[in-house]
């Protein structure tokens, strides 16, 4: 759901985009694993001289998604205190990142040490091992019992009450991903007492106009080329090694993101 490339033919009325142009996508239609592909002319969006396009390829989906997480669905600033779950992971890291150079104070949860240097590396402030301490009590103890004012949860059914249970009055909730699960349905009146806001937000929803998503993708590039988003490239296979990529993904021998060449 993520590619870049070089526009090798345009169809008829198309504008935008010539033969020759460096471009990516991110999101629909799937079809990514594929030496040539025919995509929608407003779904493209060029690649700056600046940006080297294996750098493009692997930050796509994960940078345009911190992008609306960080700057659109809830709207981080300086001083902001924002806890974020999965914090050493490919958008947890780059939402760390982003977060930290607004000037917001950043707690993250991971599961191991080494996950926790990279959590600090990437701006965290406080991190939390979640196999060690409950990340409830802990935030609750660096915010001296007034909570944070954005839970960035991605892990859904494992962390879904403890990010609720971490918020401040008004604090908002956004659940983005569900990687343990979907979370168990939750009564409009469990957000009463502290009047909390609670949104499940999408990609797919954030770029829906060609202007959206252009604006996404370029703020994106910008923070890559200025250094304050940096893109850990660990791993690339060749496209017909796709499903050794998959089945190294799946046995965690993999880190950081990870890119198919053609």
């Amino acid at each position: 759901m993520e590619a870049v490339g070089i526009v090798i033919d345009v169809g008829p009325g198309s504008s935008g985009s010539k033969v020759g142009d460096l471009v990516a996508y991110a999101g629909n239609p799937m079809g990514a694993y594929a030496e040539e592909q025919i995509l929608p002319v407003d779904r493209v969006v060029p690649v700056p001289p600046s940006i080297d396009p294996v750098t493009a390829a692997s930050i796509m989906l994960k940078g345009m998604t911190t992008e609306y997480l960080v700057q659109r669905c809830f709207k981080v600033e300086p001083g902001h205190t924002i806890l974020v779950h999965a914090a050493a992971g490919g958008v947890g890291s780059l939402l760390c990142q982003w977060a930290s150079s607004i000037g917001a104070t950043l707690i993250g949860t991971v599961s191991t040490q080494e996950k926790a240097e990279q959590a600090k590396n990437d701006g965290c402030h406080h991190v939390i091992l979640y196999k060690e301490e409950d990340f409830v009590s802990r935030v609750s103890e660096l915010t001296s019992g007034k909570g944070v004012d954005v839970v960035y949860d991605s892990v859904g059914k494992d962390t879904f009450e403890g990010s609720l249970a971490c918020l401040k009055t008004r604090g908002y909730l956004v659940s983005f991903g569900q990687s343990s699960g979907a979370p168990d349905p939750l009564p409009l009146s469990a957000l009463a007492p502290k009047c909390l806001f609670l949104t499940r937000p999408s990609l797919m929803q954030y770029t829906v106009t060609q202007e959206e998503l252009l604006e996404s993708a370029k703020d994106v590039f910008a923070k890559v080329a200025s250094g304050i988003l940096k893109v850990r490239l660990n791993h690339s296979y060749p496209l017909s090694e796709a499903a050794q990529a998959h089945a190294d993904l799946e046995s965690r021998k993999t880190s950081g993101s990870v890119v198919l060449i053609p």
